[in-house]
């Protein structure tokens, strides 16, 4: 069973576009499902970031 991590977006205005939670084995797996996700959700060029289930920010785009 996988450890959930958190992926969240925001819009320049501070609002909240994506809140997800996702499950991964590791940072790495985690790091690359949530480029996934984000670019499913046609958000990676909005500020994002993934954290650990220990809140360790494993991917940030501002």
């Amino acid at each position: 069973m996988g450890k959930v991590y958190k992926v969240t977006a925001f819009a320049a205005s501070g609002e909240k576009l994506l809140d997800e939670s996702i499950s991964a084995e590791n940072d790495q797996q985690a790091k690359i499902a949530g480029e996934s996700l984000l670019k499913e959700k046609n958000l990676l060029e909005q500020t994002h970031r993934c954290t650990s289930p220990t809140g360790k920010l494993i991917l940030f785009h501002r």
